[in-house]
This record gives structure tokens, sequence and C-alpha cells, in this order.
């Protein structure tokens, strides 16, 4: 019997097995698909954007390097780790179609940010972003098995079995990564609830017989949108109450005729290579656990493209997951840990979905949305407006609620370099907690606290402390705890109590 069962080898499943694995955990991943790579993963139709929270994943477990190898980056958006000052981001992105201009964002204004070396944000593509993370999995002893179509679950109090045929996969935990169509979700009975489409969205890779007609970029128009973000590489949104999406084949002459419409011109589309289609459906499980099966990413939360959220949404529920799991799969999680997972990262979905919805909204071909626009294009023209929605598409903004008054506890925590040059992204690649005590003459001693296996301790003057004494941050980046200039044992003990369970002495 393996500790955790994982269904869908997507991005999402492969990062929590990769953290399960570090954390030591017996991890089998089973995926539907025979073989790893698709047309649909690589570049163009493949390409995701990864907010500064998921590059600082990749960062914190020391695979950014390969991510970047993997993704033909090669500038890594000028991040100068040993800068006083972080430097003000240098892509804004956009809201509804509308582009924001990067140098509009208060840098000043953004919470707690210190220099990295991860970038604010990168473009990659799924096959690269699989093939890090699979190649990372194999090194961590994680097994994956492709071809392997799961059609029953059934759980007790011990366990949980996936059957797929004639084969039983035992665990005592299974995770359902496996998409926004869920078979898990489906067999577990999780309640999946939401609002139904406004669009029929489309990308495809096509040739352009007359590729002038067509405006790069972002175009909003009075009957819908269409985006090329290269030659060939086409994106549309059709307001058809989702009423085409996988009802059939989207062939060269629908989506010509919708491109077309969409665009106002007559362009022509000599031939398309590749295509699909999607909707803006916004749904979300009521929770994201029964029992022994617990959902992350896509198959607890769905929505539409827009702003880039889904991919980066899933890396988060992965990251928060992953520690308490492991601590609850080897018995020293404290009480109602694991239930923090959905306490935690349910509101989170349930913003993004509400982004993704008032993006929709404001993109409608209606006056009313029409009227909207202008509204919004005046509000992120001004250095306050463009600053909230970089802060809300970047995840900068993201603060768990852990009780605390203290502004930095339940943020992530910045890049915090000792003198000595040891940043905490260093530090966190073990997947262990980290302490870090910035006093000289007032140690807290974690290791004879008996938390050394559980929290990695760090002493010592830093560049820019940010006016602490002592920081906790848990594996998954998020600060647990905060001090004041002098490190309180008193106040850190129940602190750390609280999030990893009884010392280990």
């Amino acid at each position: 019997m393996h500790d955790v069962v994982i269904v869908g080898a997507g991005p999402v499943g492969l990062f929590l097995a990769c953290e399960l694995g570090l954390a030591g955990c017996s991890v089998l991943v089973l995926e539907r698909e025979p073989e790893p790579r698709s047309p649909f993963k690589a570049e163009p139709l493949g390409m995701r954007g990864l907010s500064s929270a998921s590059v600082e994943a990749f960062y914190r477990r020391g695979m950014l390097h390969q991510l970047l190898t993997a993704s033909g980056v090669h500038d890594d958006s000028g991040a100068d780790p040993d800068a006083d000052e972080p430097s003000a981001p240098r892509h804004g992105g956009h809201f509804a179609g509308m582009m924001l201009d990067p140098a509009k964002v208060v840098a000043a204004a953004l919470p707690y940010r210190l220099p990295s070396p991860a970038p604010e944000s990168m473009l990659t593509h799924l096959e690269a972003v699989e093939r890090v993370l699979s190649e990372q999995a194999s090194k961590l002893g994680v097994e994956v098995k492709r071809g392997v179509t799961v059609s029953v679950i059934a759980q007790d109090d011990e366990g949980v079995v996936a059957q797929s045929g004639a084969d039983e996969y035992a665990a005592r935990w299974l995770v359902g990564c496996d998409g926004g169509r869920s078979t898990v979700r489906g067999l577990a009975g999780f309640d999946f609830v939401g609002t139904e489409p406004q669009f029929t969205g489309y990308t495809m890779h096509a040739t352009v017989a007359d590729p002038e007609k067509l405006r790069p970029g972002f175009n909003l128009t009075p009957t819908g949108m269409y985006l090329q973000p290269s030659e060939g590489h086409i994106g549309m949104m059709d307001f058809d109450g989702g009423a085409f999406d996988r009802s059939q084949l989207p062939t060269r002459d629908h989506l010509q005729a919708v491109l077309r419409r969409v665009s106002g011109t007559d362009v022509t589309l000599s031939d398309v290579h590749l295509a699909s289609s999607f909707t803006d459906r916004a749904m979300q499980t009521t929770a994201y656990r029964r029992g022994r099966v617990l959902l992350a990413g896509d198959a607890a939360h769905i929505h539409s493209p827009l702003g880039g959220q889904g991919l980066n949404t899933g890396i988060g529920d992965a990251m928060n997951l992953g520690w308490k799991l492991a601590a609850t799969v080897h018995g020293h999680a404290p009480d109602g840990l694991l239930d923090t997972y959905t306490r935690e990262r349910h509101p989170i979905a349930t913003a993004v979905l509400d982004w993704s919805r008032a993006q929709v909204a404001a993109m409608g071909p209606d006056p009313h949305a029409q009227a909207v626009q202008g509204v919004i294009r005046d509000l992120v023209g001004t250095p306050d407006g463009t600053t909230y929605v970089f802060e809300r598409m970047s995840g900068s903004s993201i603060r768990y609620d852990l009780g605390s008054e203290h502004p930095l506890v339940g943020r992530s925590a910045p890049d915090i370099c000792l003198e000595d040059g040891t940043r905490l992204g260093d530090l966190m690649r073990d997947g262990r907690g980290v302490a870090l005590d910035f006093s000289i003459d007032r140690r807290l001693q974690v290791s004879a606290m008996g938390w050394e296996s559980r929290i990695r301790y760090a002493a010592g003057p830093a560049r820019n402390d940010l006016g602490l004494g002592a920081v906790l941050v848990r594996p998954d980046g998020i600060v647990a705890w905060a001090g004041d200039r002098r490190p309180d044992r008193e106040a850190f003990e129940p602190a750390a109590g609280h999030w990893f369970g009884s010392p280990a002495i």
C-alpha cells in the first residue's frame, strides 16, 4: 500500500508528488494518457504564464534553473538578488484584455518584497513544466503509471482503493489532480457548484493567408475578442453562451467564421494545424476533502483562462497540501492540520473565480460591458489601479488568515538574505519549515526544542531583516509567525507547535 495515490500527471499532480516525495512519502501517480507528450502542451498552444508565486515555488525547491532552461528563458527579467531594493516589474499583464503599463506599478506599495533570484513572472509551456517536474519526481522515488483510467474509488477509515479494470491501487490517501472534467471528483461525490458560461473560447495554430488584417496582442471588439500573441497563434472569444464548446470539432470553416465575426475583418485561414475550445464556466467544489480523498487544481475549481490563473492556483494548491498531507501520513500533524487545506485554499479559488467572472463581464459585446470597459481603462491608467490589478494577478496580494494581526503573517515570505549570503529560498529546498533568527545575543535554539527534523534553523544578521527579530516560515513558504527584535521562546513555541505538532523529543 502506498501512502498516497495521485490521479493525474499534469503539473499540479506532479508538483504535489514531488512535495510528498521530498517529505519521504511513498507516492504513486496514475495518468490516463499513455504518453506524456502532446501538441497541446508544446508551443504555441501549450504556452502558459507563471506568476511570481509559482516561480517562487520552483525556486524554493531548487527547480528554477531547470525550468528556465527547459522553457528557453535566458533572461531572468533582470532580477538582481544583491540589490538593496527589488526592481519594478517588467511585465504588467492585462485585465479583460486591457493591457497594463508595468511602469505604473508602484513597487513600494507591494507588500514585503525583497530582491530575489526568482523573476516576477515568466512565460513557459506545459511540456517544459511537466518535464522538469517528472525528472524531479523520479529522483525522489515517485512512481508514475500511464495509460491507467480510474473507474471506481472505494474508501474506508483505513485507506482508499482506486480501480482501473481488473487492477486495484491501494493507498492511505488519494488526491484527484485530473483536471476540469475530473473523474475522481465525480466518483468521490464532491459537490461542484458555480456559474454557467457566457462564451465559447478558441485557441488555434493556423496559417493566415492575409495576416496583416489582424492586429497583434489583445483586441477587444464590439462583437467579442481576439488575441494574437504570435503569428498564427490565435485565441478568440465568441459570446454564444458556451453553446459550441465540445459539441463538435472546430473546423476551419467554423473557426474562420468566428474569427471574421469577432475581428470585423474578412481574414482568411488557409489551414488550421491545431485547435481546441473552452468556456468561462466558473465552478468549485464546496470542500476539497471527502474522507480520504482530496482534490487539487482544476479538479477542485475551473474558470476561464483569462489572466492565466488556473495553473498558478493549482501550483498553490499543491504547495499548500503537500506538507500538510505528508505530516498527516507521518503521524506528527497537529489536530486539524489537514482541514486547513480547504480553509486556506477555498477562499483563494473563490476570489480567482470572481476575478475571472469580472473580466468576462467587462469583455461582453453589449453596451453595458462597453461602458464598464471605459471605466476600467481609466482606473488601470492610474498607478493605484495598475498596482491593484498587478497584485491580484501576481499572487502577491494572497494572505491566509492565520489568526495573527502581524501584517507579514499569512503572506508568502520575502526572500530574506543573511549577511553570509544564505537566502531563505536556499534553506527551503529540503521541504522543511525554516526559522530565521536575526538576533546576536539571544538565540531560539530550535534544535534544543526538538523541532530540528521539521524546522531548519538559521541565525545571524540579515541584509534586510524588515525590522524583525525572528520569522517562522512554513514548508510552503508562508510566514507562520513573526517576532519583534528580541526572539521570544514563549511566543515561538506555541506557533511552531500549532503548525508542526509536538516536538520530536
